[in-house]
C-alpha cells in the first residue's frame, strides 16, 4: 500500500470520528507537533486524547485534499472554510517507519484559524 493511501485512510477515519481505525496506522511512540510547532503530544494515548479534542469552528469543512509522497513521508494540502473564513489551506507532514507512521506535523496560520472561532 502507498503511503499516502495510509494517510488518506487516516482522514478519512478522523473525518468518521473512528480513532481505532486512524491510530492502528501510528507507532506507538508517535510524536504529533500542533499547529504553533510548540504543542508536541508524545505516545499513541497522548495523540489519541489529543485528536479527540481538537476544537473545529463552526461551519468547518475539507475541500480538497492532495498529498504529496516522497521518500518515507507524506505531506498533505488541506483546503478547508468555515463559517468565517471563506476559503484556507493547512499542510501535515507524515513521517513513516515502515508503513506506520511515527510522527505528524500540522502547519498553518494559526491567527486566522483563532479568527475562525
Amino acid at each position: 500500500m502507498a503511503l499516502a493511501e495510509i494517510v488518506q485512510r487516516g482522514w478519512d477515519a478522523f473525518a468518521a470520528s473512528d480513532m481505532d481505525t486512524l491510530v492502528a496506522d501510528y507507532t506507538e511512540d508517535v510524536t504529533f507537533v500542533m499547529p504553533g510547532q510548540t504543542d508536541i503530544h508524545k505516545g499513541i494515548s497522548d495523540f489519541r486524547a489529543a485528536l479527540e479534542n481538537v476544537a473545529v469552528p463552526s461551519g468547518f469543512e475539507i475541500t480538497n485534499l492532495r498529498h504529496i509522497e516522497g521518500d518515507g513521508e507524506v505531506v498533505t494540502i488541506c483546503a478547508w472554510k468555515s463559517d468565517k473564513i471563506e476559503a484556507s489551506q493547512l499542510a501535515a507532514l507524515f513521517r513513516f517507519r515502515g508503513n506506520k507512521i511515527y510522527e505528524e506535523r500540522w502547519f498553518m496560520d494559526t491567527e486566522q484559524w483563532k479568527g475562525a472561532f
